[in-house]
């Protein structure tokens, strides 16, 4: 080879080089982690169509500072350890975000990969222990159960003086399970009856024949969804008449289309939920059915706001910068009416849980009816 080919072919590689530097500033990519396959697979699919139908519409309006979202989704099978090695790659890959997983005990694993690569990331996960490591890169897409539950209780404390509690044996059902406990400590309402129940457990009926035997006045049940139709459907079965009262995996869509007529009656403290009586959230639902020819439960919801709520931040801070981005993330206050997308004012606290307004929804004729509008858990009085 020729000096002068040689030449020739590292200024054509030094060409190349800038080009693709400056392709890769072009766009703000972003991995969809979530779960596909396994007992995650509604939630996952639900929260990854709400992510890429905001991609959407952010792209078709020119993007974040000029610059589209490159997305791309990949599968956790509902596995921690793979939602591990999938975060890994995708912080090795210098995504700018990442967006999932949406089950707890997944994203408890995770997460310190994405804090390794000070990479955003955004979770629709609701174990209180999440924020509680003090990661400052992972954040919610919706309430934990420190902001949730202290509505929750204060609504038990007025319906019910005995309660059993049917939780699944995860770090989803344990943390609210031990969240409520601590709430209901020193209150009016006592628990009489504590069930473990596992994930993806099919047969409740001993179960339910606990919770009979407790005669308790009312049932907090906090399962994953597809278990929670299951335990409705036993419910009904053995006569139970008493309150049901939940959060949002008791009454999601996925839940009322599971258990049918069984559904009805179930009362939830709910932070989304399609049927909210607010313009961009209508707008929302009626989007998100004409995309995928579905009703969005919570989780499209979470997906959707927070690829907003990623964008409102990238513009705050007014560069691409991950670490800035994240910082100014703590402590953000975000209007709806300046940014439609993230649907309600939110806020963020110091260690990455939100606060917004949230529903007391009862089901009824299948399908959710809000019953109150709850402020912010920190709202200015």
């Amino acid at each position: 080879m020729t000096k002068r080919m040689t030449l020739k072919l590292v200024a054509a590689a030094a060409i190349l080089g800038v080009a693709g530097m400056a392709q890769a500033q072009q766009t703000i990519k972003i991995a969809n982690i979530v779960e596909l396959s396994g007992p995650g697979t509604t939630a996952g699919t639900v929260f990854k169509n709400g992510v890429e139908l905001a991609v959407k519409e952010i792209n078709d309006n020119g993007g974040i500072l000029g610059k589209k979202i490159e997305n791309y989704s990949v599968d956790t099978q509902t596995n921690p350890g793979v939602a591990k090695g999938l975060t890994q790659k995708a912080v090795d890959d210098g995504v700018f975000a990442i967006f999932g997983p949406v089950y707890s005990g997944s994203i408890m694993v995770s997460m310190a990969e994405s804090k390794r690569g000070e990479v955003p990331n955004f979770t629709g996960g609701e174990a209180a222990s999440i924020t509680a490591q003090g990661n400052p890169y992972v954040f919610r897409t919706a309430f934990g159960q420190s902001v949730s539950f202290p509505k929750l209780a204060k609504f038990i404390n007025t319906k019910a003086k005995t309660l059993a509690v049917i939780y699944v044996n995860n770090d989803f059902g344990k943390g609210g399970r031990d969240t409520l406990a601590k709430l209901l400590a020193d209150g009016p309402t006592k628990v009489v009856a504590d069930i473990s129940t596992d994930a993806g457990q099919v047969d409740f009926s001993a179960a339910v024949l606990k919770a009979k035997q407790s005669n308790a006045d009312a049932i907090f049940a906090y399962t994953n969804e597809e278990e929670s139709a299951r335990l409705l459907r036993e419910l009904k079965k053995q006569g139970w008449n008493k309150p049901v009262i939940g959060e949002t995996t008791l009454v999601g869509q996925k839940v009322i289309e599971l258990a049918g007529d069984a559904a009805n009656g179930a009362i939830a403290h709910v932070g989304l939920t399609v049927d909210a009586p607010n313009p961009e959230m209508l707008k929302f639902k009626a989007k998100y059915y004409q995309a995928y020819g579905s009703i969005s439960d919570h989780n499209g919801i979470k997906g959707y706001t927070g690829v907003y709520v990623l964008k409102a931040a990238i513009e705050k801070v007014g560069k691409l910068d991950r670490k800035a981005v994240a910082q100014a993330l703590h402590g953000i206050n975000i209007s709806a009416k300046k940014n439609p997308g993230v649907i309600m004012d939110v806020s963020f606290d110091a260690n990455g849980d939100l606060d917004r307004e949230s529903y007391l929804i009862e089901v009824k004729n299948g399908r959710q009816v809000v019953n109150a509008t709850l402020p912010a858990l920190n709202a200015k009085k």
